[in-house]
């Protein structure tokens, strides 16, 4: 299997009750899974495969050493785009014990992180809780359902971004363009859900929540870095991913997997092309492609003013 080359893929869509028209002009849309490992490749000799199954076919040649000495060959990280015309539910995720524990062998925890790509004057989300919470209260608040009260919101703009460790109460708010790295988990308690009425894809998980959310847990939201073209720096890093931005300038944007790890690109402005040993993908904005590990260095050239999010496993 040629993994020398960068592989776009097509991005699955969700619908949910908050998401709105930003992702697909017309049609509402709260989710676009732009890395998965379900997600198929759009052209060249793995052209309908999905990542899942490439990796299964060469777990190091795409994922890398590194990567799959931590998490074997499981593609693993997930990454959304999130349009958020609502507020999002009240929610925590499991750590990798509580995981288990909770949910039974070969299940991931969720750790990640948020980086802001648009957002509405006075547009918050909340992250974390108010330094004076108690575990005691913290229980009796997810039981009766005062939370808000305990809560911290934050005010956010374009290009903040926010590492959210796995067991902190969290929600996105209204007027957010969100992207959204992970772990490869979609284990999400919900602790509140705004009084929305409850429907069984909706239901609140009031002894799961407790179990996992941590009292003392928040996550500030850090701004953008100034940057000048042709520069990068690392947004948030974890055991899990490495998130950095990358600005496009006169030059090309040197890349090296070297082998260890894959690289997950996604283009959030601007128009650029990727180019490796053996192929050279165009990426226009919101697309994303993966770099397999075995791919070793390649180029982003830009091809108009461009910035770009790169996760990788580090």
């Amino acid at each position: 299997m040629n993994l020398s080359a960068p592989l776009q893929l097509i991005p699955e869509y969700r619908d949910y009750l908050w998401g709105g028209q930003r992702l697909r002009p017309g049609q509402l849309t709260a989710e676009a899974w732009v890395v998965y490992e379900h997600d198929r490749i759009a052209g060249g000799p793995l052209a309908g495969c999905t990542l899942a199954e490439a990796a299964a076919q060469d777990a190091i040649g795409l994922l890398g050493a590194r990567t799959v000495e931590r998490t074997g060959a499981r593609f693993p990280l997930l990454i959304k785009l999130l349009d958020c015309a609502q507020w999002l539910s009240l929610q925590v995720h499991p750590d990798d014990e509580a995981a288990e524990r909770l949910e039974g062998l070969g299940y991931f925890g969720k750790t990640e992180a948020w980086h802001v790509l648009d957002a509405a004057a006075g547009a918050q989300l909340i992250a974390g809780m108010r330094p004076e919470t108690t575990a005691e209260a913290l229980a009796s608040a997810i039981r009766d359902g005062t939370i808000l009260d305990w809560v911290q919101y934050q005010d956010v703009r374009a290009g903040d971004t926010v590492f959210m460790p796995a067991r902190t109460i969290h929600a996105l708010g209204p007027g957010l363009l969100i992207y959204e790295v992970q772990q490869t988990s979609d284990l999400t308690y919900r602790v509140f859900d705004w009084n929305r009425p409850a429907t069984p894809g909706r239901a609140l998980h009031i002894e799961k929540s407790l179990a996992v959310a941590d009292p003392s847990a928040s996550a500030p939201a850090r701004p953008v870095p100034m940057l000048a073209a042709g520069e990068q720096a690392k947004l948030a890093a974890c055991p899990y991913f490495t998130l950095a931005l990358i600005v496009g300038g006169e030059t090309p944007s040197a890349g090296d997997t070297a082998g260890q790890t894959f690289h997950a690109l996604t283009v959030i402005e601007g128009t650029a092309e990727v180019v490796a040993r053996d192929g050279t993908l165009r990426l226009n904005r919101f697309d994303s492609a993966v770099i397999p590990a075995a791919c070793g260095a390649y180029q982003i050239r830009p091809l108009e003013r461009c910035r770009l999010l790169k996760a990788s496993v580090e």
